[in-house]
């Protein structure tokens, strides 16, 4: 369970990707973009200067974006909960807020955005006991 407040952010990760409920969306395909924020204890990597003690968020945007731009699916919600599971995946993710915007979405009057937000938990080792 993380005790502190640290996080690691990820802010407009930009993907092609074609999800939608509609077949020109799938067809043609269309920008989202990604903002994470993954909750870990950073004390140690501040403390070692080690990237192996944190999440490297290079990697973690590239991985990301693979998962997002694959297997294409109606909702939104479902890529946002595809990228939670992604994330909570790594060990020292304990918890992680994912929102997914849709910029281009088929809304037939003028908006600036729309997108989902979820956060999920990572199981707490101390339950399997």
């Amino acid at each position: 369970m993380v005790t502190t407040g640290d996080s690691i952010i990820l802010t407009g990760l930009r993907v092609r990707a074609h999800h939608g409920v509609y077949d020109f969306e799938r067809e043609n395909g269309q920008d989202f973009l990604i903002d994470l924020t993954v909750g870990v204890d950073l004390s140690a990597a501040s403390t070692t200067d080690d990237v192996a003690e944190t999440i490297h968020y290079g990697e973690l945007a590239e991985r990301v974006a693979a998962a997002v731009a694959s297997d294409p699916v109606d909702l939104i919600e479902t890529v946002a909960e595809r990228v939670a599971a992604l994330v909570l995946s790594y060990p020292a993710a304990r918890r992680v807020r994912v929102t997914v915007h849709k910029p281009d979405a088929p809304i037939p009057i003028p908006f600036t955005d729309v997108a989902v937000s979820i956060e999920r938990f990572a199981p707490d080792p101390r339950a399997a006991r």
